[in-house]
């Protein structure tokens, strides 16, 4: 799974490599975790082209009867996405790109977990693959996102079995058009090239949600 993730890239260089004209101003993050707000990219249906939004990370079902649900829907497995009802909607037309430059995963060694930071070796931001889902039974309505998981690549599986997928810059358009095929789309939610990855052990403030300080990055001595 993925629980909490970082997003330290300033506004402007988003907006330019995600090809966006307006990009939500934001302060850095380095402990973004469930039920708080992230940055998105999805392509809007009347404008056709791509804009980015504020989510809150926690899939509401349009659905639901209460939004606590989100709180247990941060994750969507790849192997179920498309056939789970609180996801397969939002599979079929509300896909995203949620963005990112690092996220933590935690290993478990005796009786205690050491968080580390994943990044990608060239330090450049990337994006999820998420969904996104608009609650109206709240006013104004609620818009909300989660992420997909797959298998883990060889970078974290010594740390964890799973891993949230990381799309490669050129299967942008096809993750965000609506009309992509489910079967194109499947193909794409693989795990990320190890040999792009790295993974450094950094400080349990990261096990705290209240800590989102450059402190949380810093890879232990």
């Amino acid at each position: 799974m993925c629980g909490r993730f970082t997003l330290r890239t300033s506004p402007a260089v988003l907006a330019e490599i995600f090809e966006v004209l307006r990009m939500p101003d934001f302060e850095p993050r380095y402990n973004i975790a469930p039920t708080q707000q992230v940055v998105a990219v999805r392509q809007n249906p009347a404008l056709k082209h791509r804009e980015a939004a504020l989510l809150r990370w926690g899939l509401v079902p349009s659905w639901a009867d209460d939004p606590s649900i989100g709180n247990r829907l941060i994750n969507a497995r790849a192997d179920t996405v498309a056939t789970k009802p609180s996801f397969r909607s939002a599979f079929k037309s509300r896909r995203c790109l949620v963005l990112a430059d690092g996220f933590y995963e935690w290993q478990k060694i005796g009786s205690r977990k050491q968080p580390y930071l994943i990044t990608l070796r060239n330090g450049a931001p990337f994006a999820f693959a998420g969904l996104w889902e608009s609650w109206k039974k709240a006013e104004p309505p609620l818009e909300s996102c989660t992420l997909i998981t797959t298998d883990a690549n060889a970078v974290l599986e010594p740390i964890h079995d799973r891993m949230p997928v990381i799309l490669p810059e050129e299967h942008y358009d096809a993750w965000l058009n609506p009309a992509t095929p489910a079967a194109e789309l499947q193909e794409l939610l693989k795990p990320y090239p190890a040999s792009e990855m790295q993974s450094q052990p950094v400080s349990t403030l990261v096990n705290n949600p209240r800590n989102d300080s450059p402190e949380c990055v810093r890879p232990l001595e």
